[in-house]
């Protein structure tokens, strides 16, 4: 016996906001022709490369956001770093650790506020964290190949546009990460 259509828990209708071109129908979708698939698939390529060329500094793709965000002062404590990494606190202690495992930070206890830990570089941490924009440019440049300087500001202006849109807005305010929610 067939459900009755009101029990579906996807919408009846497609939504469209109000002044808003309808780019898809429910008719005829074709994965393939999906901005939302194209984008994941190219920040899933930026991600795997920069992660294959950090091998050698043994940095796995969660690990040298944070790397870089401390190295660039956008961060000092865990719940700064979750939040600029869109992870919860637990996913961030866990993935610090295992970099003050490597020596790359360590934490330090403020003497304004016992209560806070500070994550800070060490040395090697700052050498390693040096080499990560490298990598990011290279990358980057190279997927952008045969652009010219007018259609990288209109791709940039483009995705804002729609990163505007976005019905969730991202908790990110400074974005890093290709391979997530972010721009690199």
């Amino acid at each position: 016996m067939p459900k009755p259509a009101d029990s579906s828990p996807l919408p009846s209708t497609e939504a469209v906001p109000a002044g808003a071109a309808a780019f898809y129908r429910a008719q005829g979708y074709r994965p393939e022709d999906s901005v939302g698939l194209l984008m994941r698939r190219v920040l899933s390529s930026l991600a795997h490369e920069i992660e294959r060329q950090l091998e050698a500094s043994d940095l796995t793709n969660a690990q040298w956001v944070p790397l870089l965000r401390l190295s660039m002062g956008q961060g000092s404590t865990v719940a700064e770093l979750a939040r600029g990494c869109e992870l919860d606190a637990g996913a961030m202690t866990r993935l610090l650790d295992r970099l003050e495992a490597k020596g790359l930070c360590r934490r330090v206890r403020s003497v304004e506020d016992r209560r806070v830990v500070n994550i800070e570089l060490t040395e090697e941490g700052r050498a390693a964290a040096v080499g990560i924009p490298v990598v990011l440019s290279g990358v980057q440049n190279a997927c952008l190949a045969g652009f010219s300087a007018e259609e990288f500001e209109t791709l940039k202006s483009l995705l804002r546009r729609m990163l505007a849109n976005a019905p969730v807005k991202s908790p990110a305010s400074t974005p890093l990460i290709p391979g997530g929610p972010h721009e690199a």
